[in-house]
């Protein structure tokens, strides 16, 4: 069964707002990225109890705390990031969420497979910070990124080995890295996907469109996670 979120912030910076609206939808999760023009991890601790104050008047939860954690070179100092995570980890916990969204770092262009033991290494420190702590790490698929395409993707979802690490399963991130999501990236991941983006992109004109108007096999990818028994979050990033 799929559960709608959506990144609140697409609506408006202002909390209010955006609840507002998520309650018109009747959407009762919101993927908490930023309010306020604030990143999520750049929010104090009054900023955070205000918004888990507003979420409980609402009745509405967070589904994923959508962090910046990854979204750095793979050569950038790795310390102050370090520290920047175990932040997201507090508010994932503060908040009842399951779940923080990750990255695994730019690499120069047509070099990533040079950059694996690096990216290993840092993926595995995250991880080491989230042992012990009630949150699944989701790795999503990001241009640029090393585990950009689905072949990268199961590299690091299989070498790292951990119950504590799934994927975002972000159909436009593949279409605009020159992928067919479902044709091409769906059987290698699927054992892996715990969170889906509904987001869209055409390959030719390399931009986000609609869902249903790109090439991301929206319908084709739906049918396969119902058919699988998927039971997760579909995240509405437009």
């Amino acid at each position: 069964m799929f559960t709608l979120s959506g990144f609140a912030d697409e609506i408006s910076p202002d909390l209010t707002v955006q609840l507002d609206v998520l309650e018109r939808l009747g959407i009762r999760y919101l993927e908490l990225r930023g309010v306020w023009n604030k990143n999520v991890l750049a929010l104090d601790d009054r900023e955070i109890k205000t918004v888990k104050t507003e979420l409980g008047k609402r009745g509405i939860r967070v589904s994923a705390i959508g962090s910046p954690i990854g979204k750095i070179k793979i050569d950038d100092p790795f310390g102050p990031h370090l520290k920047d995570f175990r932040r997201a980890i507090d508010i994932a916990e503060y908040l009842d969420c399951p779940y923080v969204r990750i990255f695994s770092f730019y690499v120069p262009e047509g070099e990533a497979d040079a950059y694996r033991p690096q990216v290993m290494d840092r993926l595995a420190a995250l991880l080491d910070e989230a042992e012990g702590h009630a949150v699944t790490l989701l790795h999503e698929n990001e241009r640029h990124i090393y585990g950009d395409i689905p072949r990268r993707c199961l590299d690091l979802l299989e070498g790292l080995d951990s119950p504590q690490l799934r994927m975002t399963f972000d159909p436009a991130n593949f279409v605009l890295c020159g992928v067919r999501p479902f044709s091409e990236g769906y059987a290698l991941l699927k054992d892996y996907i715990a969170y889906l983006h509904i987001k869209d992109a055409r390959m030719a004109e390399q931009e986000v469109t609609p869902a249903g108007e790109g090439d991301g096999e929206l319908p084709a990818l739906l049918r396969a996670l119902v058919a699988s028994g998927y039971d997760g979050f579909a995240s509405l990033e437009p």
